[in-house]
């Protein structure tokens, strides 16, 4: 089922002297569960749609649909985690979990059970009331996520979420992070520079051009879903993408 659809999707910066085009002509859609990643050289608009998806910023013009609904008309549909987990030193993990439930005064006995059950679920019940910076890296990411999904929202936007981490520690959180969000059942829009993490994460990766950015392909990944992105970066037909991808980026 459709749950996303953009149709000529535009944005425009303007300023006294001049305007910058940043989007053009961005038309896609994406169906419930995908999970679809983003790529394309630096400034070419990702982060912009990302604003754009979330609210942060309306497009100049063009139409986005959530499950049939123009996106103005939604609420807490779309919900963003940003490069950064922005968690704060002075709340521990139990209140850095709930602060989305707090901004959007849905904090109530039965959500913060909620949020209870996923630290749970996810192995940081026990590290609940601790402070994040007593917290590894994948611990924070893991944490971070949590707190984008008590918010129920159908989908999640990803702007490059492990960037900050290490190589080592960024293979194993992202394969965290999928598990995470394939159990939740969530829609996911991905922007990332890494394109071996594009290929092992997604079910088709939208290539935008240089700025303004516009569709350039959009390639759909057949590789075995039910593995792991680890799993998935080992699989036959993996090179055979990244180079596919990388050709589209340098032409």
């Amino acid at each position: 089922m459709e749950i996303l659809k953009l149709s000529n999707v535009s944005l425009t910066y303007h300023s006294i002297k001049s305007e910058t085009v940043a989007l053009k002509d961005i038309s896609f859609t994406v169906k419930d569960g995908e999970f679809v990643g983003i790529v394309g050289p630096s400034g070419c608009g990702k982060t912009t749609l990302l604003a754009i998806l979330s609210k942060i910023m309306p497009p100049s013009s063009g139409e986005i649909r959530i499950k049939g609904l123009p996106l103005e008309q939604t609420s807490n549909k779309t919900a963003l985690m940003p490069q950064r987990d922005q968690l704060f030193e002075w709340r521990s993990v139990e209140r850095n979990v709930t602060l989305g439930l707090e901004l959007q005064r849905k904090k109530n006995k039965n959500t913060v059970a909620e949020a209870l059950n996923l630290l749970k679920k996810y192995g940081l019940y026990d590290f609940r009331k601790k402070k994040p910076s007593e917290l590894s890296g994948g611990m924070r990411q893991r944490a971070a996520l949590i707190r984008t999904l008590v918010t129920k929202p159908d989908i999640l936007l990803l702007d490059e979420p492990f960037s900050a981490l290490d190589y080592q520690t960024r293979i194993k959180v992202a394969d965290d992070v999928y598990s995470i969000i394939k159990q939740e059942k969530k829609t996911v829009l991905l922007v990332t520079h890494d394109l071996a993490e594009a290929i092992s994460l997604c079910d088709k990766i939208i290539v935008l051009t240089k700025r303004p950015g516009r569709i350039k392909t959009i390639i759909d990944i057949d590789i075995d879903k039910s593995k792991s992105p680890l799993k998935r970066r080992e699989s036959n037909g993996f090179a055979c993408y990244f180079d596919k991808l990388w050709n589209e980026l340098e032409d």
